[in-house]
């Protein structure tokens, strides 16, 4: 007879068929736990307002899992009765540029940043821990993990602690009231205070913390003194096989393209590569993946840009690794704010695992520019170094015209999502 596997509950919000990049992180760690011993309890809302669908995504379930559902009440399903487009942007964390803001984005910022705190999904807390607690003791279920952002999970978390006898994990894929929108979000003094001192109860409360990136780490320290672990990102062995690839010079970025990454250090480049080397113009193509901002199409238009770009929208996630092994190079962009040195995209290690460089351009000190630099799999660039930036271009696209163009990455294995997971079963069973 085998042993019962430990049981473990996961409360996230996002989960298939969500798309982007907040639903990948827990539904590969569901995926290997099980291997490890642990049976992965899944609790997700069952009427989600999700802004992307990827229904590909139902495939990559655990078939171990155990999934829980409960209602959930959303402004977002009130708000998008006045404008659906603008309440999808903004439930996706796109923010028009503040100087573009009309009225009616100022009332939904003002709303969502003021009278939701910390989020729009606040109203899935009370009914959730009275759902959980009794399910919670009924399975004898010692160990629970809250997923945010949405932060509001982890309020569901902090009440499960105060009333049960659990050990609570908070994994933040992104800060709280550091993250890059947050001071988008026209809050009030009182809003302010009450988001850093629930941000401060929660640290403060739960038994072990775990976050994406040394610089997060180092921000909560300041926070609270319980136990911080670094467990990143990563990719997955994905079933896609290898891609025949594009006969342009593509530039490509996958993903949200949001209006504060808007680098306008790569157009300029761009734009002064097209009047020095003359076979540029017959090769290059920009090519974007995801939700686009209006202001980077703007932009692309203004740097007369525009012939040059395929912009396919989004595709599901098999598809946008297909495009990752196809294209010739590969476009992180990251908002250029102190605030955002803790961001690694999530999308940074399947862009490293797909055989093309990477051209990356965020603030200093980024932390992931120092894995960029150590996996030997693209160059990383601050936005006042166009310079150098356009000399790297060249290089590339000179590799590119002689068909030898390709990224030779190191140590790539200890991303994988199978010894991510390895590293939170060590956590889970301290």
């Amino acid at each position: 007879m085998e042993p019962e596997h430990k049981k473990v509950l996961i409360i996230t919000y996002y989960w298939p068929p969500a798309g982007g990049p907040g639903v990948q992180r827990w539904l590969k760690f569901v995926k290997y736990l099980p291997k490890y011993g642990i049976q992965p309890i899944v609790y997700i809302p069952d009427n989600p307002t999700y802004p992307i669908i990827d229904n590909d995504l139902l495939k990559e379930v655990s078939s171990s899992a155990v999934i829980l559902r409960n209602k959930i009440f959303e402004p977002y399903q009130l708000a998008s009765f006045f404008s659906k487009n603008k309440t999808k942007k903004i439930s996706s964390g796109i923010i028009p540029n503040t100087k573009k803001q009309s009225a009616l984005d100022k009332i939904f910022l003002w709303i969502r940043g003021n009278l939701f705190i910390p989020d729009a999904r606040v109203f899935w807390v009370k009914p959730s821990v009275s759902h959980l607690e009794k399910y919670i003791v009924e399975n004898n279920i010692d160990t629970i993990i809250t997923s945010g952002p949405p932060h509001s999970l982890h309020l569901i978390g902090l009440n499960l602690k105060k009333r049960l006898d659990v050990k609570w994990f908070a994994d933040f894929r992104d800060p709280w009231t550091t993250i890059g929108y947050h001071k988008s979000l026209r809050l009030s003094k009182y809003a302010a205070a009450k988001h850093k001192k629930l941000e401060k109860e929660v640290m403060q409360t739960a038994d072990e913390i775990i976050v994406t990136s040394k610089t997060t780490k180092t921000e909560f320290q300041a926070i609270t003194d319980k136990p911080i672990t670094v467990i990143t990102n990563g990719y997955d062995t994905a079933l896609i096989p290898a891609q025949q690839l594009d006969t342009k010079f593509t530039l490509a970025h996958i993903g949200s393209f949001l209006s504060e990454r808007n680098p306008q250090i790569l157009w300029t480049a761009l734009q002064e590569l097209l009047i020095e080397i003359p076979s540029f113009k017959a090769d290059l193509e920009i090519k974007l993946i995801g939700a686009i901002s209006q202001e980077v199409l703007t932009s692309i238009n203004e740097y007369v840009l525009d012939s040059y770009l395929n912009n396919l929208g989004y595709v599901s996630h098999s598809e946008a690794i297909a495009h990752q092994k196809k294209s010739q190079v590969l476009l992180l962009i990251e908002i250029d704010s102190e605030d955002t040195r803790s961001i690694i995209p999530g999308k940074l290690f399947e862009y490293m695992v797909s055989g093309r460089p990477i051209i990356a351009i965020g603030p200093k000190n980024s932390d992931f520019a120092e894995i960029i630099t150590e996996t030997n799999s693209g160059v990383f660039f601050e936005y006042a170094e166009k310079e150098k930036l356009k000399q790297v271009i060249i290089k590339y696209y000179n590799q590119y015209v002689v068909g030898e163009l390709k990224a030779n990455g190191v140590g790539l294995q200890q991303y994988s999502r199978e010894n991510l997971t390895k590293q939170l079963v060590q956590l889970l069973n301290k």
